[in-house]
């Protein structure tokens, strides 16, 4: 499976971006969708998940600010972030995890650079 998005984007302070991360076979085959960052210096955190029934989960750094969706039909991932801050450039990957049997098999994106300039 791979998943593909942008290298990199950046925006200004308050600005908007939207990420998408593109799946090679169908997402409905994963138990959870999820988008994780990881910022210079600190170590790669989740900020958003998407379950398969489509409970949607964020950190509280990005709560109300962050929205994490999906399309079945273009098995695409999105993340949708607005009022960005400094504090949110980062490094963003995109995430899947399915089960074989009882083993977690997760997937990652190659990671795109966001940066937001004051």
């Amino acid at each position: 499976v791979q998943l593909q998005g942008l290298e990199e984007d950046w925006c200004r302070l308050g600005g908007s971006l939207t990420l998408s991360c593109v799946a090679s076979r169908s997402i409905r085959d994963f138990v959870t969708l999820a988008w994780y960052r990881r910022a210079s210096g600190s170590q790669r955190e989740m900020i958003a998940r998407i379950t398969h029934g489509g409970k949607a989960d964020y950190i509280d750094s990005v709560k109300g600010r962050f929205t994490i969706s999906r399309d079945h039909a273009k098995n695409t991932l999105y993340l949708q972030m607005n009022d960005l801050k400094p504090e949110d450039t980062a490094v963003y990957y995109c995430n899947a995890l399915r089960f074989d049997d009882l083993d977690p098999v997760n997937y990652w994106g190659q990671g795109t650079l966001v940066t937001v300039s004051s």
